[in-house]
């Protein structure tokens, strides 16, 4: 779990934990699927000499609260309860479906300067469709049925793992708590289905976002664990979105992960952050 120094209340009263590093124009981290702001902490120190930089935990991840029922407004005032408590506007960064839910706050009309995103997981093209259908159905059948590990692993199947890797992953995991970590982030792989509209991506609205968006991927999938999508699942959607958005800036940074690299990721958000666009 990664622990968070700072808490903020949301308009429903949920309590929302947050990392604060750095002085300057405010910067906040927005995670992704299965993450708890542990992925996204190692870009703190790589922006914090020259902005204010809040890194959280979105709801029902790591020592953020959650509040029944789950509801995509909720997420954006989380985000607006954290702009609000960062002075009142901020520069964002999203990874992964972090990368959508800065894109409907904009779209909501949250105070953003600018928005960065690393490739957003929606699943454009009829040849995947099918899949995604498959997987929210029964996901959400898990998840109803409170099996949250079953939830966890129809998610590493869907993006490529096979049984074997499942079970040496789960077998390695239980020495370090790991996966009893990822399987209590779980069920928020199901609000994110609902948050990415069903992963599919909302070009009417996100084209009404008026902020300069950098779009940003590490080129063609090469990772093994992510071998189930197409090679370029993310540059699919990062090239919809360059051509939806009215401001945007598209640019690839070959050979890196999904797991945000801050050495080749953080000197691209400090440009794009200090820039006058």
């Amino acid at each position: 779990m990664n622990e968070m120094a700072f808490r903020v209340t949301s308009n429903d009263g949920t309590a929302i934990a947050y990392d604060r590093k750095g002085s300057g124009p405010a910067v906040v981290l927005v995670g992704g699927g299965l993450d708890d702001g542990a992925e996204n902490a190692p870009l703190v120190p790589a922006l914090a000499e020259h902005f204010t930089v809040y890194n959280y935990a979105r709801r029902g991840r790591g020592a953020s609260g959650f509040t029944e029922p789950y509801a995509v407004e909720r997420e954006i005032e989380d985000l607006d309860a954290l702009i609000a408590e960062a002075g009142g506007s901020a520069h964002l960064f999203g990874a992964s479906s972090g990368g959508a839910l800065a894109l409907e706050a904009a779209a909501a009309g949250s105070a953003i300067d600018t928005i960065a995103v690393w490739e957003v997981p929606y699943a454009v093209g009829d040849d995947i469709r099918p899949r995604f259908e498959e997987y929210i159905a029964d996901t959400r059948r898990a998840f109803d049925a409170g099996r949250d590990e079953e939830v966890l692993e129809l998610f590493m199947r869907m993006t490529g793992a096979s049984d074997d890797n499942i079970a040496a992953r789960k077998a390695a995991g239980k020495q370090t708590a790991h996966w009893a970590h990822s399987v209590a982030l779980a069920p928020t792989l199901v609000h994110d289905s609902v948050f990415l509209n069903r992963y599919q991506l909302p070009a009417d609205r996100l084209a009404t976002v008026t902020q300069p968006v950098l779009v940003t991927t590490g080129g063609p999938i090469t990772a093994p664990y992510m071998a189930g999508l197409p090679a370029d699942f993310f540059d699919r959607t990062a090239d919809e979105l360059a051509d939806l958005l009215p401001h945007a800036q598209r640019e690839t940074l070959e050979g890196t992960d999904h797991v945000v690299d801050p050495q080749t990721v953080g000197p691209l958000l400090l440009r794009f952050f200090s820039s006058e666009h």
